[in-house]
Formats: structure tokens, sequence, C-alpha cells
């Protein structure tokens, strides 16, 4: 499951604001601050949507290893790592 640290960093990365996220994966506003806050533990299904909409926009999400878990984009055209 992605992390709050990774949510905010795929924002970043797409030049999203928490509105157009929440927007994006139709889910509340509030629930996303409340979730990239840390604070509480969200529902599955909110952050399954939260992920698609982020993969959707070309976001990879990087999984635990060596070098910790992070995000990238990916290339639009298929090529690989942006």
């Amino acid at each position: 499951m992605i992390s709050p640290r990774q949510i905010r960093a795929a924002r970043a990365l797409l030049g999203w604001s928490q509105q157009e996220l929440a927007d994006k994966a139709i889910v509340s506003l509030n629930a996303l601050a409340r979730l990239e806050s840390g604070k509480v533990d969200s529902r599955t299904s909110t952050l399954q949507a939260i992920e698609a909409a982020l993969v959707k926009a070309g976001v990879e999400f990087l999984p635990a290893g060596q070098k910790g878990v992070g995000v990238r984009l990916v290339d639009p055209n298929g090529d690989g790592p942006a």
C-alpha cells in the first residue's frame, strides 16, 4: 500500500494540488488531507482510488528496497522513466 509521503511526492511531481488529486480520484478533499497528514488510517477504497488516479497520470510507485520507497514519473511514450 502506498504511503502518505509517496502521495505527497507524486502530487509534487505532477504539480497537482490536493484539490486536483481529490477531484481526479473522486474522493473528498478532507479525506485526502487527513490521509496525507498520516494521522488517520484511510479506507482501502480511498487509497486505491488515489493510487489509481496517480498511476493513470504516469506515476510509478517504487516498493521498499535497499534504497527505500519512492515515486517516479513514467515516460508517457512508454519508453521508461522520465
